[in-house]
């Protein structure tokens, strides 16, 4: 097994969005800083881009297999983007995020009742609105989610070299 440096980046990739989730249940469960939907959809969001950069950069696939799972890992930063920042710009100044996209979708997908430890919906999104060093923790998510794609089209690159 030959591991090349785009394997190396989705890997790390793999790694910032489940060291990202771990700080979010960390912030749950022992800060109690309860989520609203919006965080448990960028949540999902991680763990998703997670799996498909650990399939695409386990080192076996081909170089399309790792085209492939960084323009995914590219997609799915971008859907974090949108997440992060309407959670920012207007989830968080509403009183309840209820019947919004994320909270159907979470519902619907019935992560929710399944694993409520780790996609469970705690709190209204005005409720969840809190910070880290000063800065907002969905701003953290975008700032995660904008990295991940950065080396999502580094590894995009370094794919099609191969």
């Amino acid at each position: 097994m030959t591991t090349n440096r785009s394997d190396r980046i989705l890997r790390f990739i793999a790694f910032l969005s489940l060291a990202a989730v771990f700080i979010a249940l960390i912030s749950q469960h022992i800060f109690g800083m309860e989520p609203c939907a919006w965080c448990v959809l960028q949540r999902f969001i991680l763990l998703v881009m997670a799996v498909v950069c650990l399939l695409a950069g386990a080192g076996w696939g081909s170089a399309v297999m790792r085209r492939l799972g960084a323009v995914l890992t590219l997609l799915l930063s971008a859907s974090g983007v949108a997440a992060a920042w309407y959670q920012y710009s207007v989830a968080a100044h509403s009183f309840s995020c209820a019947e919004t996209f994320a909270d159907r979708f979470i519902t619907g997908l019935g992560a929710d009742a399944a694993m409520p430890w780790l996609f469970g919906i705690y709190a209204s999104c005005m409720d969840a609105r809190r910070t880290l060093l000063g800065v907002e923790y969905s701003m953290w998510g975008l700032i995660t989610f904008v990295v991940c794609g950065l080396l999502a089209l580094w590894a995009l690159a370094r794919a099609g070299r191969q």
